[in-house]
């Protein structure tokens, strides 16, 4: 007897909070799902109300890997399509590889669709800019060690070393490691930090802004122990400068193959910040 071909498990970013930050192609297979296994500790469960009625769903805060794994598996027998909702993009800091596994031992197609992550999320609702023209091109996504260790070399003080954009998952409870960490790579005890509790979740969002001194206390007084983004960056408040460079690409005396300078570049003067 020939055995049906399983369904295909999608692992869907459901974003950073706000169900309505999920993608489109995210809210469509909610919309056909045969099964949703949400991450109830970090996802609202709002994400899932565009389901069938028939849909089963099910929150996996209380459940191992290894449950996970064999839920999704079960459900792929059955339906055609089963959905993993993950908060934020399932590739950053999500387990996606370990639960993918054993779907790929079982025979179970897998399909990821990326999310929002609240790194992004975070900026937005602070309305910073995570680079800047002659501050820094560069942002790294990191976190402080806790149970999980770090990598040779991936140290928050060793990566802190580089004076780029900074932003810190996971790590609201470990803050005077942070600081420390900043202190120990030369960071200015005035560089500014901004701290987003839930960014994006309606009614839940805070902001809590500092400097690499005061932070810390300023987290503990808005009582901030779980889902909150750290940022370090020389950008951060650049909204607020009166002298700022300018990007290169939207530059009057810039041409590129969809625009003729206008201008040209002996005429300009750029300011720096």
């Amino acid at each position: 007897m020939v055995q049906p071909k399983p369904g295909t498990v999608w692992f869907v970013g459901a974003g950073p909070g706000d169900p309505d930050l999920i993608t489109v192609k995210g809210r469509g297979l909610i919309e056909r799902a045969g099964a949703i296994l949400f991450a109830g500790s970090l996802v609202s469960e709002a994400a899932t109300r565009w389901a069938p009625a028939d849909c089963v769903i099910v929150d996996s805060k209380d459940m191992t890997l290894e449950a996970m794994s064999a839920w999704l598996i079960t459900q792929a027998a059955r339906c055609e399509t089963v959905v993993r909702l993950q908060t934020g993009d399932p590739g950053l800091y999500g387990a996606l590889i370990e639960l993918v596994q054993p779907l790929d031992a079982a025979g179970v197609p897998v399909q990821v669709v990326p999310g929002v992550s609240s790194a992004m999320a975070s900026a937005a609702a602070a309305v910073e800019s995570l680079t800047l023209p002659e501050v820094t091109q560069t942002v790294i996504l990191t976190r402080m060690e806790g149970r999980t260790p770090m990598p040779e070399g991936e140290s928050l003080q060793e990566l802190a070393a580089h004076h780029s954009t900074l932003c810190i998952f996971l790590s609201i409870t470990l803050m005077g490691q942070v600081t420390a960490a900043l202190r120990a790579a030369g960071w200015s005890p005035d560089a500014p930090v901004v701290v987003v509790h839930k960014a994006s979740w309606p009614g839940e969002e805070k902001i809590v802004r500092g400097t690499v001194d005061t932070i810390q206390a300023l987290c503990r007084e808005a009582k901030l122990v779980s889902q909150s983004m750290i940022i370090a960056s020389p950008t951060l408040g650049a909204r607020h400068w009166t002298t700022l460079a300018k990007s290169k690409l939207y530059d009057a005396s810039f041409t590129h193959r969809f625009r003729q300078a206008s201008v040209p570049a002996s005429q300009l003067t750029l300011d720096t910040p």
